[in-house]
C-alpha cells in the first residue's frame, strides 16, 4: 500500500524543515510495530481517557513536570519564576497550575532535576536522523518508524512529512491512532503507511463519551473507511476493568473486527505505571483506586475474541 517515492531536493529540505511538537523519541522499541522500532511521541491528544497512561501527551505544547521526590528544597526556582506559580510547602517545590504559563524558566537552576520541561519542538529532518541512526538493524528485524503520541493525526503537516521523508529511505512506517481525526487527514497519510495500529476504547459511544471525552461515531467510520481504502490494519484495545472488558463488550468488538476483515486484535492490559506522571503535572488521576490487571485475566479476554476467528495478542 505505501509508497516509496524520490524527492526532489527542494522538497526534501521543505519536508525537513516542518516543524512538530514532540515529547521522546524511543529507540530500539519492540512494541508498537513490526520488529525493532524508533517510535516518535507526538504531544497532543483530543481524548481524555481515565487511564491514559501518558498524561504529559494531551497538552499539545511543552509543559513544566514537578517531580516532588527530587526536590530538596533550595528555592531557587521561585526567585526566577515570572509568574510566582512556584512555592515550597513542607520543604517541596509547589507549582501553581493557575498561574504557571509552562516557560520552562525554572529549569536551569533546578540543580536537582526536580522541574523538567516536557515536550520540545522539532523538525521531521531532525527526527528522520534519529530514527536513520538504526537503519541498519531495521532491515534484519522488518523494523521501521513509527507514529505514537499522543496522536499523530494532531498534527497533520509533521506526521505527512515525516512519513514521506521515511519512505524516501525505504523504511517501514506505522502509525498508531485514536481515529479521532478528520477523513481527509488519513487519507493523506494512507500512501505512506504500511500499517496502522487503531485504538477502540468501547462500541457503546455514550460509554465512550464518558470515559474519553468524545463519542465513538467518528472512530468507527474511519475504521471502516481505513480497511476500504486497503490499509494494513491492527485493532488495538485498551483492557479497562469496568469499562469494557465484560464478555458481552469482548464479542462486540470481536464482530466488529470480523465484519470489517480485520484478522488481528491486540489487548493492552490496563495496568497503573502512569500514576506518577499525573502528580508530577498537578493533576488528578481518577482511576487510582483500580488495581492492575492479574495475570490471566487478559488471556481469558482474549480467547472470548479468538473465538470469532481471530489472531488475537496481549500487548502491543
Amino acid at each position: 500500500m505505501s509508497r516509496a517515492e524520490p524527492l526532489h531536493p527542494a522538497l526534501r529540505a521543505a519536508l525537513e524543515q516542518t516543524p512538530g511538537v514532540i515529547f521522546d523519541i524511543q529507540r530500539f522499541s519492540l512494541h508498537d510495530g513490526p520488529g525493532l522500532r524508533t517510535n516518535v511521541f507526538f504531544k497532543g491528544c483530543s481524548l481524555r481517557c481515565d487511564w491514559c497512561c501518558n498524561p504529559e501527551s494531551q497538552r499539545p505544547t511543552p509543559e513544566v513536570a514537578v517531580f516532588v521526590a527530587n526536590c530538596f528544597g533550595c528555592g531557587d526556582c521561585l526567585d526566577v519564576c515570572p509568574q510566582e506559580a512556584l512555592r515550597l510547602e513542607e520543604g517541596k517545590v509547589v507549582r501553581d497550575e493557575s498561574r504557571c504559563d509552562h516557560c520552562g524558566q525554572c529549569m536551569p537552576v533546578c540543580a536537582a532535576g526536580a522541574l523538567r520541561l516536557i515536550g520540545r519542538v522539532v523538525t521531521a529532518g531532525e527526527v528522520l536522523q534519529e530514527a536513520l541512526r538504526d537503519a541498519p538493524f531495521y532491515s534484519q528485524v522488518m523494523g521501521g518508524l513509527t507514529l505514537t503520541g499522543g496522536e499523530p493525526t494532531g498534527q497533520p503537516e509533521f506526521a505527512l512529512a515525516l512519513l514521506r521523508l521515511a519512505k524516501a529511505e525505504h523504511l517501514h512506517t506505522t502509525l498508531e491512532t485514536c481515529g479521532q481525526a478528520a477523513w481527509e487527514v488519513l487519507a493523506a497519510l494512507l500512501p505512506y503507511l504500511d500499517l496502522v495500529l487503531y485504538d477502540i476504547k468501547h462500541m457503546d459511544t455514550q460509554r465512550h463519551l464518558q470515559a474519553t471525552g468524545v463519542g465513538n461515531e467518528l472512530i468507527l467510520e474511519n475504521a471502516r473507511r481505513l480497511v476500504e481504502a486497503g490499509a494494513q490494519v491492527i485493532l488495538r484495545v485498551p483492557l479497562i476493568p469496568g469499562f469494557n472488558t465484560d464478555e458481552e463488550h469482548l464479542h462486540q468488538l470481536a464482530d466488529f473486527a470480523s465484519r470489517l476483515g480485520i484478522g488481528e486484535v491486540h489487548l493492552l492490559p490496563y495496568h497503573t505505571l502512569g500514576r506518577a506522571k499525573y502528580q508530577a503535572l498537578g493533576r488528578g488521576y481518577c482511576m487510582a483506586e483500580i488495581p492492575p490487571m492479574k495475570e490471566g485475566e487478559a488471556e481469558a479476554m482474549a480467547d472470548v475474541m479468538r473465538a470469532h476467528g481471530l489472531y488475537v495478542k496481549i500487548g502491543g
